[in-house]
């Protein structure tokens, strides 16, 4: 089932306007996640908010916003304060320009949103938004209110829908100078630039995201099974580091150490079964179908993580 919609509004390019929804285009819920418990008793830790001062705890209508002037000294800022400067475009993306994909520096995207038609009308003028920005193949740029928060968003086609990228500000960028002013300048010699570029040509590939796995999920897993099977827990032994100093030793031992890998390289298909069988591997700890039921459900599965 498709996650609801974190908001529901309007898309509008000029005259032409219809209603969307956005969805959350990536989930962090399949991963394990730990509660903190009391070692003593075993109970779970509750969290309270209480006065900083008395130690006692505030009802939640007592709780207000407030901005720190100084240490200790607080402007309180009411909902009704808030609700008066809210922006009027909280319910439409307006899409105020077009421009090259290239032209957004990475650092400012933050999460992907799936942009869809809202209901059953809409649908044409969507598809000739969809179908612009796809034939002009360029970014759609619009502003959304989120959370009171009015944001940038990147539209782009994908398949019969829009993804929608949140881009930051430019206040919320550091500046790379803060961190790359102290590198050395180091010249490289032509020797070590072939040792790498063969490296880099013996590793070379397609982006394929479902064969890469997550192996400290997997050992997540692993590590809670043998508990619950009330196995004993022993300490894998970790690779000893190889200490090479010299930087043209080091490259001509990767290019040898690359090479053998990569003549066997064919069937390099495992690591997905891996990857795809992630899902799979949950099952005994959340208590849910059998290994077998859940093999015999699997592209349904898979259907579903991708609509999450």
């Amino acid at each position: 089932m498709a996650p609801r919609a974190n908001w529901k509004g309007f898309l509008r390019l000029s005259l032409v306007t219809c209603p969307v929804a956005l969805y959350p285009a990536t989930s962090e819920s399949e991963k394990i996640s730990f509660n903190q418990l009391n070692r003593q008793t075993g109970h779970r830790i509750k969290y309270l908010k209480v006065d900083s001062d008395t130690g006692e705890e505030v009802p939640n209508e007592d709780i207000v916003k407030g901005y720190e002037l100084e240490k200790g000294q607080y402007i309180e800022v009411t909902k009704d304060e808030l609700e008066e400067i809210a922006l009027e475009s909280t319910r439409t993306i307006e899409i105020d320009e077009f421009v090259d994909r290239t032209d957004i520096d990475p650092r400012y995207l933050i999460r992907p949103y799936y942009v869809r038609p809202d209901g059953k009308v809409g649908h044409d003028a969507f598809a000739v938004i969809r179908e612009t920005i796809r034939e002009m193949d360029k970014v759609a740029i619009g502003r959304v209110v989120l959370t009171n928060r009015e944001h940038i968003i990147a539209l782009e086609p994908m398949d019969k829908g829009l993804v929608g990228t949140l881009l930051r500000y430019p206040y919320e960028v550091r500046s790379e100078q803060e961190y790359f002013d102290e590198i050395q300048d180091v010249k490289v010699t032509k020797d070590m630039l072939d040792l790498a570029r063969h490296i880099v040509n013996q590793k070379a590939g397609n982006f394929e995201p479902e064969k890469f796995e997550d192996h400290y999920e997997s050992a997540l897993i692993e590590l809670i099974n043998q508990k619950r099977a009330g196995k004993p827990i022993t300490p894998k032994d970790k690779p000893a580091a190889t200490n090479v100093v010299n930087l043209m030793e080091a490259l001509r031992r990767s290019v040898g150490q690359e090479a053998a890998p990569a003549k066997a390289a064919k069937p390099a298909k495992k690591p997905r079964k891996a990857a795809a069988g992630q899902k799979e591997m949950l099952m005994p700890i959340a208590g849910k179908k059998p290994a077998k039921e859940a093999a015999a459900k699997k592209p349904a599965a898979r259907s579903q993580r991708k609509s999450a």
